[in-house]
């Protein structure tokens, strides 16, 4: 582990439904930082909430959301992480963009799609890890449902810490909070989660509970809604 210290934000908020402006309006609203962040996370599909309408809302690679958050990266000197729908080659991907100050920017394809939710059959799903690095420290990125599955976290690549960014209701609430702390102690790692507030077009609402956690367990920040 980076024997530098990480400042991470978590930019919980509420998501409007299928609006990419009024999404951007509101995190450039947000972005006023008092004290230095070193990362910036923005929750799952933060551009139009957790959408299965593909053919109307995805964005090309790049396209305005990515631009946004590259442009802003710059901007703001710090790197800024999140989910957006995207066509590429003619397939929808629910893509995790890590945007850096020198405009480099990697992606992560989320794997394993919300079947319950029908998000596989609009969405393809990816076929590898990420990890990228921030101030030294080595970071793996997953998306909501990825949570779900311990196989697919298993630290065997030396990573610090695991980001997830999410579109995580309320009925399910208990489940996020109890795993981001059982793939923290197995895997010996920190987790920042962020997940959004709010109601979607979907008619679910979304409590937050946005946290940072240790490889104890143990919260070292717990937002409610």
């Amino acid at each position: 582990m980076s024997s530098s210290s990480l400042r991470v934000g978590l930019a919980q908020f509420d998501i409007a439904w299928e609006d990419r402006q009024a999404n951007i309006l509101n995190l450039q609203s947000l972005l006023q930082f008092e004290d230095y962040v070193d990362l910036l996370l923005l929750p799952e599909m933060w551009s139009t909430g957790f959408t299965n309408n593909p053919q109307s809302q995805a964005e090309p690679s790049p396209g305005p959301a990515l631009n946004w958050m590259i442009e802003q990266s710059n901007k703001l000197d710090l790197v800024i992480a999140g989910s957006i729908a995207v066509e590429d080659s003619g397939n929808y991907y629910n893509r995790f963009y890590c945007a850096y100050p020198n405009g480099d920017v990697l992606s992560y394809d989320k794997r394993h799609l919300f079947s319950y939710g029908k998000e596989d059959l609009n969405f393809s799903p990816g076929e590898s890890r990420l990890i990228f690095e921030v101030k030294g420290w080595k970071i793996m990125p997953i998306i909501c449902y990825d949570l779900r599955f311990p196989a697919w976290c298993r630290n065997n690549n030396g990573y610090d810490l695991i980001v997830v960014v999410a579109n995580w209701p309320t009925p399910r609430i208990h489940h996020w909070d109890i795993l981001l702390k059982a793939r923290a102690i197995e895997n010996q790692c920190y987790i920042a989660a962020v997940n959004r507030i709010g109601s979607d077009g979907n008619g679910l609402h979304y409590p937050g509970h946005s946290s940072v956690i240790d490889m104890n367990g143990s919260a070292l920040l717990e937002l409610k809604d």
